[in-house]
């Protein structure tokens, strides 16, 4: 269990704040609007009204207690550029902040950022990989270049093996699980028979992958 600290509870930060807490965390959730910061309280270990730009108030929160905090505003850069640089001037352990364009990320990152997220363009990511082909259920990028996918089983592959397609050769990309509903198969014979109600976990390139089905 983590102690996390967020800031900024517009739908991003309120997504993270309710994962987190699902997940078993603490969260302190902190927003300048009252009605943020009780629409989360339901599912936070605590929630405090007050301006992160400010001191004097970042200094109550006692920031070197958390395990990671999260800078989570997105509609006023400028807040946070001196949310993240105070977060680090006063002794934080781990900071993460939101970017919207790679300017911002720069910025934030010399100004005490650890990590910078893309929310947005990590979405968009996903849902393009995600619907470019029928196949593909589900996408977790590895870095630049890998990703591990979640694939239904194409009809022509039904009741073939995976030692027959010979995926890896054919398209460079490695199947380390079989999904059959809710069981997770680690154990593969790479000869027996795929099935229908089977999906395929594997890892590779984006381009290896969209080729398995052309």
């Amino acid at each position: 269990m983590k102690s996390i600290l967020i800031i900024g509870l517009g739908r991003f930060g309120r997504h993270c704040a309710r994962k987190l807490n699902e997940m078993g965390h603490q969260v302190m959730a902190v927003d300048m609007l009252e009605e943020r910061v009780d629409a989360v309280l339901p599912y936070v270990t605590d929630g405090l009204i007050g301006n992160s730009t400010r001191a004097d108030f970042m200094q109550t929160l006692g920031v070197r207690n958390y395990d990671v905090c999260i800078v989570a505003i997105g509609d006023d850069f400028q807040s946070s550029l001196e949310t993240t640089a105070l977060l680090k001037d006063l002794g934080a352990q781990h900071v993460v902040a939101r970017a919207a364009r790679d300017v911002h990320a720069r910025f934030l990152a010399g100004n005490g950022a650890d990590e910078v997220i893309y929310p947005e363009r990590q979405l968009a990511e996903w849902t393009a990989i995600r619907y470019s082909s029928n196949h593909i259920l589900d996408y977790t990028p590895l870095g630049e270049e890998y990703a591990v996918y979640e694939m239904s089983i194409p009809d022509n592959w039904t009741g073939m093996s995976l030692a027959s397609l010979d995926l890896r050769r054919k398209h460079k990309i490695n199947v380390f699980a079989i999904k059959q509903g809710e069981l997770l198969i680690t154990d593969i014979n790479p000869d027996a028979p795929l099935r229908r109600n089977q999906t395929l976990m594997v890892i590779g390139k984006n381009k290896d992958v969209d080729k398995c089905f052309h």
